[in-house]
């Protein structure tokens, strides 16, 4: 049996709190859902920036660029400026301009892709393609460009056959690279039983058809914390890694050698948690964070209590 996360509380948390100067958080599930802010995290987010911590937003999510999330994160109250934006859309624009890369991408995906690329000076191809009625048609009538040396996946809600034809067939090439943001299963849909598919499964269809893996940006993958330490110059030993998504969050946080702390108020239940502590699978104990709370707001308390201490 593994250790659940540690419960913050007054009497742990002056040692949690001297033990990292960065926090990286992710946005979905721990600051907000959709356009709600969770509890008071704006508050609590702006104060750990207040004692001196280096707060970046980290997310998977690649339907804006980091100017839009600068507004979002205006709108709802968090101090943030674009260079602590840490979105799979700038990391795989960050990545593209460190391969030198020179040729067109063509983006199944949305703006926030495009608004990435551009700001680098990375060209790409973006179509929104008509629902096929008629495969023979789609054949005879799809062009490729042969600029195109690399594929990006990202959430799509238009995502449809003649994407995935096109997309496969520039893959066909060995040479062109083959991106996914993230392989996110579902996105949080709060106080409903519906399902929203995420980019994951928009990723697999491509691997799926083109017969080749996808190079992943986003949470877990380590690429992501690379683009933000060779700009900052980041200690992973000193960085608190926050998230909702164990499978995504908190083993991105493991993979790179940061502390990690849970919250419950996304995907992450305290059931799951108590599933995997129990469990004989090791590859489930890497999913338990350090540290968990509820949720972000929290903090607050505990950070008041810091003057008194």
């Amino acid at each position: 049996m593994a250790s659940l996360p540690e419960r913050l509380t007054s009497s742990n948390f002056k040692l949690f709190i001297d033990s990292f100067d960065t926090v990286l958080t992710d946005c979905d599930g721990v600051i907000w859902v959709g356009s709600k802010l969770i509890g008071e995290a704006n508050v609590a987010i702006n104060m750990l920036q207040d004692l001196g911590k280096k707060v970046f937003y980290v997310t998977n999510n690649s339907t804006r660029s980091r100017d839009e999330y600068v507004t979002k994160c205006d709108t709802l109250g968090f101090k943030a400026s674009k260079d602590n934006i840490v979105s799979s859309a700038y990391v795989l624009a960050e990545y593209l301009k460190q391969q030198n890369f020179e040729k067109k991408v063509y983006i199944v995906g949305s703006s926030g892709i495009s608004k990435e690329l551009e700001q680098v000076g990375v060209s790409y191809e973006y179509k929104e393609e008509e629902p096929c009625k008629n495969i023979l048609q789609l054949v005879d009538e799809m062009k490729l460009d042969p600029e195109v040396g690399a594929v990006a996946v990202g959430f799509d809600d238009h995502f449809n056959f003649p994407k995935i034809m096109r997309a496969a067939s520039y893959l066909n090439n060995p040479d062109c690279l083959f991106i996914g943001t993230n392989t996110d299963e579902q996105f949080p849909v709060p106080q409903s039983n519906l399902v929203c598919p995420g980019t994951g499964c928009l990723v697999r269809c491509v691997e799926t058809v083109s017969e080749r893996p996808a190079l992943i940006m986003g949470k877990p993958s380590e690429l992501m914390f690379s683009v933000i330490s060779k700009k900052h110059s980041l200690d992973p030993s000193r960085t608190l890694m926050i998230g909702d998504r164990c499978n995504t969050d908190i083993l991105f946080g493991k993979n790179c050698g940061m502390k990690t702390l849970v919250v419950l108020s996304g995907v992450t239940q305290q059931s799951d948690l108590d599933t995997w502590a129990t469990s004989s699978d090791p590859n489930h104990h890497r999913l338990l964070a350090d540290y968990c709370l509820n949720e972000i707001s929290e903090l607050i308390p505990l950070l008041n209590s810091l003057g008194s201490q």
